[in-house]
């Protein structure tokens, strides 16, 4: 089943510090929300000898509209539901990021600003008791426990963990595998109307899973987040939509593709699909180094206030998503470019 208490912790920084010599490290944060104190135990390193490295991307400037359905959370713990159009996350789903740019990291390395907890701890740092900065760390609740925390001493024991992708294991981890309900760090720097985004993930994680279960997909051509060159992804890139065009929206709505590969692609079964989960099925073919722009119908909308746009092969793949926020759409008749 998936993990168990999947939410969100919001809250502020008050403070922090990294464990080296455990079998499976943690960094710490504590965390003072509506009165109460709680710990974010994160990852940073696996308990695979082989594959102990996580994989991790930091984006200093997260622009999503999950963002906006943060705003209104009390500070503390929100349980979510693992959908769509929630605040829940979905590395695939959610189109949060381009995976290519995570990259795998030791934990602990000598030298300054090179290894996973130094990484992690810059950010951290910087929101410590300041006031202007929240953190929403979603995971999988612990506690309230008796007793005190083993790591900042504070009573009862409460937190937060599987600060992490959680779908696409494989076995023996294969139990805690869903959609809608992965790990990350999302800090708001308030003063300067910015967010930041921690992402993690274990190597032996499979990208491309089941839409229903969050277990990997068994024609899916690869192991691992990063992908190669037998995976499907950015074969055909998502350039550009027209996502609030003058007047009624309704059938006037496209999005533009682009082969970038030099031969030509078979569209025949692949499908654009919006936040809500309704599909445009495509057919034909598109030309190398040539682009398409799709009208979409009614039924499959793109909405104004922000949202996603995803790819998906004939197997139901990936092949590339993009995410927009309310703010991009503002502008009626103008078309949104996905610069990456």
């Amino acid at each position: 089943m998936p993990v168990t208490n999947y939410g969100v912790l919001k809250g502020r920084v008050t403070d922090c510090v990294a464990e080296f010599g455990a079998n499976s490290p943690h960094y710490n944060i504590r965390i003072a929300a509506g009165g109460k104190d709680y710990r974010i135990a994160v990852n940073v390193k696996s308990t695979e000898q082989s594959n102990s490295e996580l994989l991790y991307y930091i984006d200093d400037n997260f622009r999503h509209a999950v963002t906006g359905r943060l705003s209104g959370l009390a500070e503390g713990y929100t349980a979510l539901q693992s959908r769509a159009g929630t605040p829940a996350l979905d590395y695939i789903r959610s189109n949060l990021f381009d995976r290519t740019r995570m990259r795998k990291l030791p934990f602990d390395l000598p030298g300054p600003d090179n290894d996973l907890n130094e990484k992690i701890d810059f950010h951290v740092r910087r929101a410590k008791n300041n006031p202007n900065v929240i953190v929403h760390a979603f995971g999988a609740k612990f506690g309230p426990e008796p007793g005190k925390d083993e790591v900042f001493h504070f009573s009862p024991k409460a937190g937060i963990h599987d600060i992490h992708m959680n779908q696409g294991n494989p076995p023996p981890h294969d139990g805690d595998n869903g959609v809608f309900q992965d790990g990350a760090l999302l800090l708001n720097y308030r003063n300067e109307n910015r967010w930041v985004a921690i992402y993690l993930a274990f190597q032996s994680q499979i990208w491309h899973t089941d839409d229903r279960t969050g277990q990997p997909e068994q024609n899916a051509p690869s192991p691992g987040p990063i992908p190669t060159p037998s995976d499907p992804d950015f074969k055909v890139r998502l350039v550009a939509a027209l996502i609030n065009p003058a007047g009624s929206d309704a059938g006037k709505e496209t999005v533009t593709l682009i082969n970038t590969t030099p031969k030509s692609i078979d569209l025949t079964g692949w499908s654009i699909v919006n936040g809500d989960n309704a599909s445009q099925v495509l057919a034909g073919s598109i030309a190398p180094g040539e682009s398409l722009r799709i009208v979409l119908p009614s039924a499959v909308t793109l909405a104004n206030s922000g949202g996603t746009i995803t790819l998906l092969d004939a197997r139901g793949l990936k092949v590339d998503g993009v995410a927009y926020t309310g703010a991009q759409a503002q502008a009626e008749g103008a078309t949104v470019l996905f610069g990456r």
